[in-house]
């Protein structure tokens, strides 16, 4: 029989031992499982496409971390029925606005965004969903129509974050937004609120800007993710 120095003892082992079995536990149910199950898919047409958006100077921007296969109308419903509206384009006078906005902490929810670059275009598309009292922060996502189709139906690369501040552009000393760092959760966020919407019928992962723990944008913010892009498939309204 064990005596009560050497029960005591195992019983403090066990203590230690089991908040880290338990974390470990979790890490793999929760996080690391549920990544390694998610479904892939490949297709030419999003294999082709770049991995991260483009500055003016030709360098690298955000992470192109989603893509929607949809029509024009179909993708601006999905959108706007998830709560989120298009932004403003950018000009001398919207510009001034998202200052005002954050200076006086009023609400610009079609707050424009700068410029990025894909195909040596600007984006197509952009939505927001304002967040707090001012312009400040929101989350917002570029779309660029891309060549080619996807299932037969037209698809739209984006590059969705979320803006946590404002500061003057290292390169055009134009007003722009820095990003939160954790792009993935963005994503994720993003298509979690289109999923609500009915108007998705599934949703695929594919190959994007490759995981990476450092990366930079053009306007000097810091980034990171699994370098995984997610795929929504919009319900086919003409079928």
């Amino acid at each position: 029989m064990l005596n009560h120095p050497r029960l005591h003892k195992r019983v403090r082992q066990l203590l230690i031992f089991l908040p880290i079995l338990l974390l470990v536990y979790l890490l793999l149910a929760y996080m690391i499982m549920p990544r390694f199950w998610r479904r892939r898919e490949r297709h030419a047409a999003i294999s082709s496409v770049p991995k991260t958006t483009f500055g003016a100077d030709g360098l690298p921007g955000d992470p192109l971390n989603v893509a929607l296969v949809g029509t024009h109308e179909e993708v601006t419903c999905a959108f706007m029925k998830a709560g989120w509206q298009s932004a403003d384009t950018l000009t001398f006078r919207s510009g001034l606005g998202i200052v005002m906005s954050v200076l006086l902490r009023r609400p610009d929810p079609q707050a424009p965004v700068s410029s990025l670059y894909l195909w040596g275009r600007i984006q197509d598309l952009v939505f927001e969903q304002a967040v707090g009292k001012s312009a400040k922060q929101r989350h917002h996502v570029r779309l660029w129509k891309a060549p080619g189709l996807v299932e037969d139906r037209p698809f739209w690369i984006g590059a969705a974050t979320f803006d946590i501040g404002v500061e003057l552009s290292h390169t055009t000393g134009q007003v722009t937004h820095r990003i939160a760092p954790n792009v993935d959760a963005e994503r994720d966020s993003l298509m979690a609120e289109l999923q609500k919407t009915g108007l998705v019928q599934r949703v695929f992962q594919a190959e994007g800007v490759g995981s990476v723990l450092n990366g930079r944008n053009a306007g000097g913010d810091w980034y990171y993710s699994d370098g995984e892009r997610t795929v929504a498939v919009l319900i086919n309204k003409a079928s």
